[in-house]
C-alpha cells in the first residue's frame, strides 16, 4: 500500500477505531476485578503478559510484536495471553463502565406486546367492473340520432341517449293497436269466449315492446293515440360517465349491437402489487389508506376486496384489489396511488382486527359486516366468519401477545440471528445467544425461541460487543464456532478474502448465447448502481435498480436447460429482492447494505452463467467495509471505485479477480485470482 493512501486510511479509520480501542482496553480493565475504573493508559501494567497484538478495526490481524495494522495502518493493541474471563462462559464478555460508555451500550427489555406491520404498495385507479353498463340495440334498426355524441359526458339514469328507427318496432305497434281494436269489438258483441284470448294477445304485445326498450308511458301514449311511432327513444339505464361511443348516426344496428358504455365512478377499484413477503400481513376486508399525487396530504380510504390466488411469475407479485368510495369523482381511472396497510400482529404472526373479531362478512363485498350469520345485502351470498378469512378469533384477541424485540437488537447473518443479553446481577456482563426469529413487523422482530420475557438485550452497541468477542476468539456473529484466528507477521497478505474451496465455488454451466446477451442488460443495471453508489448518488442507484428489475423480467429462462434453469431460479429471488430493496431505500446506507447482497448474487451469476464478453467483469474487495467484515463488488473497468464508502474513501480496496476479461482487458492489470 502506498504511504499516502495508508495515511489517508489511518485518519479515516482512527475515529471509528477509537471506540473499539477503548472498548478492548476497558474490557481488559474490567477483568482486573478492582473497583477502580480503567483509563486508556492502564494497559501498560499488563503489557508484560501480552503475547499477541491485534487491530481494533480488524480483529483477524494477529502479530507477535507491536506495530501497525497492515490493512488500515492503525496502531495495534495488546491482547492478554491469559483468558481471565473463562468463568463467564464461552459466549460471554465483561466490559468496564468506561468501555460501556464509549461503546454507547443501550439495552431494552424483551416484551410481550401487540406490534404493527406496515405494508406499503403502489397501484393504479381503475373502473369498478361491477359498475360498468353497456347500452345496446334491443331491436334491429337505424340510428337516426345520437343525443350523446362524444365521450366523457355525465348522464343521469333515464336520460335520452339515442333515437332508433325500426320497421320491426313499427310492425309490433301496429299489432298492439289492432289487438286493442279486436278486444273492443269483442266486448261490444259480448263474445266472452274469444275475449280472454284477445286480451292475452294485447298483453303479450305490450311485453314485447317493453323488452325492446319502450317505457310504459310511451306504450300508453301509442294506445291512446292509436297511431304507431316509427322511432324509439333509447334511455340511459344508469347514471355515470360515457366512456365509449361505439356507433355513429345513420348506421344500421342489429339486436345486441353496443351503442354506448357507461361507467359509474361513485366507487372505483385500486389494483395494487403485493410482494410475496408481504402476503402474511394482507387480509380480505382490511382497511387501506391511499394517497394520490393529485391531492397531496389528503388520504382516501378503502377496503381490500380481492387477493389474487395466483402469483405473477414474471413480477413475483400478487394483485390486490381495493374498493374505494369516490362520491365526488376526484379519483380518476389511470391515476397512480400509494397505499399503506397496517396489520396488528398477534402471537405466531397472525393478524388481529378487533373490528372484525367474531363478525360475519360478505366474501364478495367487504363493506357488508354483520354480528350474526345471514346473507349479503348486495349479492345475496351467505356471510362467512371473519376467522375463515385469516383473522384471529374473538377469543384470541385477548390472548397472550407475541414476544418481540427491537429490530436493532439481532445481528443477522445468513440464517443465524445473534443477540447479546445482559446477564442479571452482573454489571457489564453480556452473553451472546443464538435465537430463532419470526417475521419482522415494523420496528420489531417476533421471537420464536431463545429469549424469555423481561430479559434485557443490547439494542445499541451490539456490533461493537461482537467485535470485542471476536478479539477474544469466542463464538460470535461472524465466527459461530469461535477459535483464535491464525497469527500473522508483518508482510503477510491480509487484504485478500479466504480462498474458495471446490465446494464453495459457483458451478459453471453451458449457456446459450441468446441468454448471455440478455444477461448483459442485467450486468448493465448492476454497474449503474455500483457507479451511482460510488459517487454517493441514491436516486441514480434507484434508477439502476429499476433497470436491473426490467432486465430480469426480460430474461427468457426458457432458454435454460436443467440444471442451469434451477440454478437461475435460485439466484433470481436474491437478485430481485435486493434490487427492490435498493429501489425503495430511504437513504444511501440502506441501499449500500442491500448492494452487498446484490453483489453476492451477481457474482454467482457471472461465474455460473458468464456473459457475452462485450465488457469485462472484475471483482474488487475492501476489508474495511461493515466495520472490518469486508465486502466485495463488481466493476466493468479497472481502478477502484468503492460503492460502500463513496467520496469518503473512493479508492479503498483492490481488484482481486477477473471474472470475465472482456475485449478491452489489460493483461498487465494486477490480479490476485
Amino acid at each position: 500500500m502506498k504511504p499516502s493512501r495508508k495515511k489517508a486510511l489511518t485518519r479515516a479509520a482512527a475515529i471509528v477505531g477509537l471506540v473499539l480501542v477503548a472498548l478492548v482496553i476497558g474490557y481488559v480493565a474490567g477483568q482486573s476485578g478492582g473497583a477502580k475504573e480503567s483509563a486508556p493508559g492502564d494497559h501498560v501494567t499488563a503489557e508484560a503478559k501480552v503475547q499477541v497484538w491485534t487491530c481494533a478495526m480488524h480483529p483477524q490481524i494477529r502479530q507477535l510484536q507491536p506495530g501497525q495494522c497492515p490493512i488500515c495502518g492503525m496502531d495495534l493493541i495488546p491482547v492478554p495471553s491469559e483468558e481471565p474471563d473463562e468463568a463467564l462462559g464461552p459466549r460471554a464478555i465483561k466490559l468496564s463502565a468506561y468501555a460501556m460508555k464509549l461503546a454507547e451500550i443501550q439495552t431494552e427489555k424483551v416484551k410481550r406486546k401487540f406490534v404493527s406491520a406496515e405494508i406499503r404498495m403502489v397501484g393504479k385507479v381503475e373502473y369498478d367492473e361491477s359498475r360498468l353498463g353497456t347500452i345496446t340495440a334491443r331491436v334491429p334498426g337505424r340510428l337516426d340520432r345520437l343525443y350523446v355524441d362524444y365521450t366523457g359526458i355525465t348522464v343521469a339514469k333515464g336520460d335520452h341517449m339515442a333515437e332508433l328507427y325500426s320497421p320491426e318496432l313499427l310492425t309490433a305497434q301496429e299489432e298492439l293497436i289492432q289487438s286493442l281494436k279486436t278486444v273492443t269489438e269483442l266486448e261490444e258483441r259480448g263474445a266472452t269466449g274469444a275475449l280472454e284470448t284477445a286480451r292475452q294477445t294485447v298483453e303479450a304485445v305490450r311485453e314485447k315492446l317493453r323488452l325492446w326498450g319502450l317505457p310504459d308511458e310511451q306504450i300508453r301514449e301509442i294506445e291512446k293515440l292509436g297511431t304507431p311511432s316509427d322511432h324509439i327513444t333509447i334511455y340511459a339505464p344508469m347514471a355515470g360517465i360515457v366512456i365509449r361511443k361505439h356507433a355513429l348516426e345513420g348506421v344500421y344496428v342489429q339486436t345486441g349491437t353496443p351503442i354506448y358504455t357507461i361507467a359509474d365512478l361513485s366507487r372505483v377499484w385500486v389494483k395494487l402489487d403485493a410482494y410475496e413477503s408481504d402476503l402474511p400481513w394482507i387480509k380480505y376486508g382490511q382497511a387501506v389508506e391511499l394517497e394520490a399525487e393529485a391531492f397531496p396530504g389528503e388520504t382516501f380510504g378503502g377496503k381490500i376486496a380481492f387477493i389474487d390466488p395466483v402469483l405473477d411469475a414474471r413480477t413475483r407479485t400478487v394483485k390486490v384489489r381495493v374498493n374505494v368510495e369516490n362520491p365526488d369523482g376526484r379519483l380518476k381511472p389511470g391515476m397512480f396511488v400509494r397505499t399503506i396497510v397496517r396489520a396488528n400482529v398477534a402471537a405466531g404472526g397472525r393478524v388481529v382486527n378487533a373490528d372484525l373479531a367474531g363478525k360475519w362478512i360478505s366474501p364478495m363485498h367487504p363493506e357488508i359486516v354483520k354480528d350474526e350469520p345471514g346473507t349479503c345485502d348486495v349479492c345475496g351470498m351467505p356471510l362467512v366468519r371473519a376467522e375463515a378469512l385469516g383473522y384471529v378469533s374473538a377469543e384470541d384477541v385477548t390472548a397472550e401477545a407475541p414476544l418481540v424485540i427491537p429490530a436493532s437488537a439481532p445481528l443477522i447473518t445468513g440464517k443465524r440471528a445473534v443477540v447479546y443479553v445482559a446477564v442479571p446481577d452482573e454489571d457489564g456482563v453480556f452473553q451472546g445467544r443464538e435465537i430463532v426469529l419470526g417475521p419482522r413487523a415494523g420496528d420489531h422482530y417476533l421471537v420464536e425461541s431463545g429469549l424469555e420475557e423481561s430479559e434485557s438485550v443490547v439494542v445499541n452497541g451490539n456490533f461493537k460487543i461482537d467485535s470485542a468477542v471476536q478479539i477474544r476468539a469466542k463464538p460470535s456473529m461472524m465466527q459461530p464456532e469461535g477459535g483464535r484466528p491464525p497469527v500473522h507477521h508483518h508482510g503477510a497478505p491480509h487484504t485478500l478474502p479466504e480462498p474458495e474451496t471446490e465446494e464453495s465455488k459457483p458451478r459453471s454451466f453451458s449457456i446459450p448465447d441468446a441468454f448471455k446477451a440478455q444477461l448483459d442488460d442485467v450486468y448493465a443495471g448492476y454497474f449503474i448502481i455500483q457507479q451511482a453508489l460510488s459517487h454517493d448518488g441514491l436516486e441514480q442507484a434507484q434508477a439502476g435498480a429499476r433497470e436491473l428489475l426490467e432486465a430480469l423480467d426480460r430474461a427468457d429462462m426458457t432458454l435454460l436447460k436443467e440444471p442451469a434453469h434451477a440454478a437461475w431460479m435460485k439466484e433470481l429471488k436474491g437478485l430481485t429482492q435486493s434490487a427492490k430493496t435498493i429501489g425503495a431505500a430511504k437513504d444511501i446506507s440502506e441501499a449500500r447494505a442491500a448492494f452487498a447482497l446484490l453483489s453476492e448474487s451477481v457474482y454467482v451469476v457471472a461465474k455460473s452463467f458468464g456473459g457475452s464478453g462485450t465488457q469485462p467483469i472484475l471483482r474488487f474487495h475492501c476489508p474495511m467495509i461493515f466495520e472490518g467484515r469486508g465486502a466485495d463488488w463488481l466493476q466493468n473497468k479497472p481502478g477502484t471505485e468503492n460503492p460502500y464508502y463513496g467520496s469518503q474513501m473512493f479508492t479503498c480496496g483492490d481488484q482481486v479477480e477477473i471474472v470475465s476479461p472482456g475485449p478491452m482487458h489489460d493483461s498487465g492489470q494486477h490480479d490476485h485470482e
